[in-house]
């Protein structure tokens, strides 16, 4: 018989050039684990309708899990004559029990074994991100405590725009990684699926159970279109849409921690075993860790540009086309994991240089909201009341001043009714202190978000 999984109407010997085209086994090698499971719970259910003989499930099996072992050692040979992982099982399969192996392919087609193969990776992979979102969550909750008393410059136009608390700024990102957790588990709602059983694309007319295969392997539910089943890739591009935006988010930290690091800023120290030096100038230590995490963005984003290219227009049911899906896919995954492997310990081991943000922090006039928001409170209207404020700013500006420092005849001279209370929320301290709504940077809303936050990576971690 020919090596080939579909060599019975050809009488005419493959091209070399096409094989080595064609063949996908270099990089979807890395599904032998889930092809293998997959397999087996096939075999299982074969056994079990009476397609096979208990005695060849049980032959399966023990070979399957042999290959398995011969992978996983080093010791398997692969061939781009075989075209893919799936071939290659089969055909050591084959080798090892000959026609009991000839039967595992029954009832299915490659075109939902691959497809069930990579909902099954793509599945432990959302796992995976989402274990090290936590971790990273984990990392910056984790910072809270011992920066508790910290007020940082925040900005907006990247100008200082108001004074917040650092264990405020530290879960902002909380909240972003945890929205990319929540797209992640939506994502794997869909994707944990059973493709298998749909064979080609129109099912097929053997008494297979797929419900069987489908708890066996832990999905939810079984697809329930096989035209669709074959040809859906949704799953896939929905995880590295969710991979992208994780970049991103990773990207925008990475930015802002490399702004910070600069002289010019000056409010991080980098841990050096995170950074790199020049091979010209001695005295540099340069964030490249941040910049590379911050420059891989760009690769999951282009993945997920090509993805969407490469569904767009194709007809139904499968295409070959959909071989190129794994390599952005495993990019993308390999990328975004290694990116959080080492945003985890950067967070925790940079350390804010306080003396200098405290010493700059007057700068900037962060005061100037919390001020128009008193002048609200003494029912002046708001867009009245911005005006005056931005006069006290100018007369500020004007003498080199803080608006702590302007005399009540300043502020007086705005308004008649304004009197030595103005005081009381003038100064980043004062500023901070005043914020009280729901979600703010008050200390009181902060210390809420912090042990809010505790609880949850505490169900997190339980779960």
């Amino acid at each position: 018989m020919t090596e080939k999984a579909w060599g019975g109407v050809f009488d005419e010997a493959t091209d070399r050039r096409v094989e080595e085209f064609t063949e996908s086994v270099s990089f979807d090698r890395r599904l032998y684990a889930q092809d293998i499971d997959a397999s087996i719970a096939h075999a299982q259910m074969l056994a079990k309708v009476g397609l096979i003989r208990d005695d060849e499930c049980r032959q399966i099996e023990q070979a399957l899990r042999e290959i398995r072992e011969e992978i996983e050692q080093d010791r398997f040979q692969f061939r781009s004559e075989l075209e893919d992982i799936h071939t290659h099982i089969e055909r050591a399969l084959i080798e090892k029990i000959g026609d009991a192996g000839r039967k595992l392919h029954t009832g299915r087609s490659r075109n939902d074994q691959v497809a069930t193969d990579v909902r099954l990776w793509v599945r432990s992979s959302v796992d995976r991100i989402d274990s090290r979102l936590v971790e990273l969550q984990r990392a910056f909750v984790g910072r809270c405590d011992a920066d508790a008393q910290v007020i940082l410059p925040g900005y907006t136009h990247l100008q200082r725009a108001q004074p917040v608390l650092a264990p405020h700024y530290w879960l902002a990102y909380c909240e972003k990684f945890q929205r990319d957790r929540e797209r992640l588990a939506d994502c794997r709602r869909r994707t944990n699926v059973l493709a298998l059983g749909a064979a080609a694309l129109a099912g097929t007319s053997l008494p297979i159970d797929r419900a069987e295969v489908a708890a066996r392997l832990g999905f939810d539910g079984v697809a329930a279109n096989s035209l669709d089943t074959s040809s859906d890739r949704d799953f896939l591009l929905e995880f590295v849409f969710v991979l992208a935006l994780i970049a991103e988010h990773l990207g925008t930290w990475a930015e802002e921690w490399i702004l910070w690091s600069t002289a010019e800023f000056d409010f991080l120290k980098l841990p050096q075993a995170f950074c790199t030096g020049s091979s010209i100038m001695p005295q540099k230590v340069n964030p490249d860790v941040l910049e590379l995490i911050r420059g891989k963005t760009a690769r999951v984003v282009g993945n997920l540009q090509t993805l969407l290219v490469l569904v767009k227009g194709l007809p139904l049911a499968y295409n070959r086309d959909l071989q190129e899906d794994k390599r952005p896919l495993f990019d993308s995954f390999d990328t975004v994991d290694a990116s959080l492997e080492l945003a985890v310990p950067l967070v925790a081991a940079a350390r804010l240089n306080r003396p200098v943000i405290a010493e700059r922090l007057d700068r900037g006039y962060l005061d100037a909201t919390t001020l128009m928001e008193h002048l609200i409170r003494r029912n002046i209207p708001q867009r009245t009341a911005h005006e005056l404020v931005g006069r006290l700013v100018r007369k500020a500006v004007d003498r080199g001043v803080r608006l702590l420092d302007l005399p009540l005849e300043d502020f007086k001279e705005v308004h008649d009714d304004l009197d030595k209370s103005v005081y009381q929320v003038l100064g980043v301290e004062r500023a901070v202190a005043a914020m009280t709504s729901e979600g703010s940077t008050g200390p009181e809303q902060v210390k809420k978000q912090v042990a809010r936050w505790k609880e949850r990576l505490k169900e997190s971690e339980s779960g």
